[in-house]
């Protein structure tokens, strides 16, 4: 095993972890370390991504389905309108240079940093709000307009559905961190399906990533709920924001 697979399959466990504690933040991770520690192109690391990040999503659902952390109509409602909006942001991406595409994904990797670091204030729906109608035309809007991030970019838009999730769903913070993974890995496939129609993906490579960040998707899930969630969205915050600095100057300096 060369030094840079294993800074990769390492980098993989961090992606799995956030994804099972947070439901998000980890699919942010994957491109630049597909990218940089693998050496992937910026398209393909993409695609790959949605694999990684789809596959990892629903194996972490199942320990949150377990503790009654999902929601399973909120979610299919925002999954399905999700799905649509990534396989037209897939196909779309073939005709957009993979730099612009990781300067895209640079300041999306800022603005999800952004939101993360924001006061926890909202991240907790009113109890009035879990007893209201589902405002379904909401959801939809919503979920085609983080699909289609999804599809372009490769992120999985977990910190864009979590609120989301929140405020217009009424979910609580913990069943829409769950129901979250769902979405993600709904979006990622058809993300997926749009991409493969110009790409080549290491599948073996793939298999690898996807392997480890399970594992640590699992036990993610186990952590839930036991570390501060605010301490550790603030930490991976910076952490991201960092590394969406780092990428964009790379972009723009090239």
């Amino acid at each position: 095993m060369t030094a840079w697979l294993a800074l990769t399959l390492a980098a993989s466990v961090a992606i799995g972890l956030t994804l099972g504690l947070l439901g998000g933040g980890g699919s942010i991770l994957t491109v630049p370390v597909l990218v940089y520690l693998a050496g992937v192109e910026p398209k393909s690391a993409i695609a790959m991504s949605l694999v990684v990040v789809g596959v990892t999503s629903a194996v972490a659902l199942i320990t949150h389905a377990r503790a009654g952390r999902v929601q399973w109509r909120t979610g299919a409602l925002f999954g399905a309108a999700g799905m649509a909006g990534a396989y037209a942001g897939g196909r779309v991406a073939q005709y957009i240079p993979g730099t612009v595409l990781l300067i895209a994904f640079a300041l999306m990797m800022l603005i999800t940093a952004i939101a993360m670091l924001r006061s926890r204030r909202g991240t907790t729906a009113p109890a009035e709000c879990r007893n209201a109608p589902l405002p379904v035309v909401k959801i939809l809007a919503e979920g085609v307009v983080v699909g289609l991030v999804t599809g372009l970019v490769g992120a999985g838009g977990g910190f864009l559905v979590v609120p989301a999730l929140v405020l217009l769903g009424g979910l609580p913070m913990p069943v829409a961190v769950g129901t979250s993974l769902l979405v993600i890995a709904m979006k990622s496939f058809a993300g997926l399906g749009g991409y493969l129609h110009s790409v080549t993906i290491d599948w073996r490579l793939t298999a690898a990533v996807t392997a480890v960040a399970v594992l640590g998707s699992l036990a993610g899930g186990r952590l839930a709920g036991r570390i501060d969630p605010g301490l550790l969205r603030r930490g991976f915050g910076w952490f991201v924001v960092v590394m969406g600095v780092g990428v964009l100057a790379g972009q723009l300096a090239g």
